[in-house]
């Protein structure tokens, strides 16, 4: 633990770091999707149809805007967000198909502290618990820690939100604590569920999710043959048992 000439405990020297540029409208390509600016006038007709599939409105009950009826609203909602430097919206389209099937945006930019928040997720129905879905935010991930060299990554989401949370755990996010009555949304008391993943974590889960988008995970149907959670599991333990390999040499030489 580091201390003070007073003796106060005191967090360490943060070393080789430099503040973080803000993150621009670069397009982020993957082997299944890539991530675009959200433009009104190419991506506004595929994610309102998209959308549109998701017939109980049920993507929409814990942000705090939409359901959408009519395209004329959701395309000015488009053109507004579209427009913002924060949130900074992404779209993500289907490389099969070239089609906008959702978006995400980084917000809360903070380069001052390193931190970065993704958020404003809204994936219809079609991208939901996707290849895709997961090569998305890993995307937006590595952009974050490799590219622009941020330390802490956060998720926040509606503590009812029980996708949401599992999403993010699933991803590598640690869960933090909930702040009690953080917001009202939509006339409805909301407390928030704040999730992190740090610098320090992200190598093992960049393994991780390397090895889950590799296409021999995949059988014929889709379906994946080893889960994200276990890779990351294996990795960290590997990356545990060399350390204590490491130590029990340093002791014994």
């Amino acid at each position: 633990m580091c201390k003070n000439s007073l003796g106060q405990p005191i967090g360490p020297i943060v070393q080789n770091w430099i503040e973080p540029q803000r993150p621009t409208f670069t397009a982020i390509d993957g082997l299944y999707c890539k991530l675009e600016k959200l433009d009104p006038l190419r991506h506004t007709e595929d994610l309102f149809g998209a959308n549109t599939l998701s017939k109980d409105h049920q993507i929409w009950t814990y942000l705090p805007y939409g359901p959408f009826e009519k395209f004329e609203n959701y395309r000015e909602w488009v053109i507004d967000m579209a427009a913002k430097n924060d949130p900074l919206f992404y779209t993500i389209i289907d490389k099969r198909t070239s089609k906008a099937l959702g978006v995400a945006s980084y917000l809360r930019i903070t380069p001052a502290a390193g931190s970065i928040e993704v958020g404003h997720i809204n994936f219809s129905p079609t991208l939901q618990k996707t290849a895709i879905a997961t090569e998305a935010m890993y995307l937006m991930m590595r952009h974050v820690f490799v590219e622009l060299g941020y330390r802490r990554y956060e998720w926040k989401c509606n503590a009812l939100n029980e996708g949401s949370k599992a999403a993010a755990k699933r991803l590598g996010f640690t869960y933090e604590g909930t702040f009690r009555q953080a917001g009202v949304v939509k006339a409805r008391s909301r407390d928030t569920a704040w999730f992190s993943i740090l610098d320090s974590e992200w190598p093992i889960m960049e393994q991780a999710f390397a090895r889950w988008l590799a296409k021999d995970n995949f059988k014929p149907d889709g379906q994946q043959v080893t889960s994200l959670t276990d890779f990351a599991n294996d990795y960290a333990k590997n990356r545990l048992h060399k350390r204590e390999i490491k130590r029990f040499n340093q002791t014994n030489s």
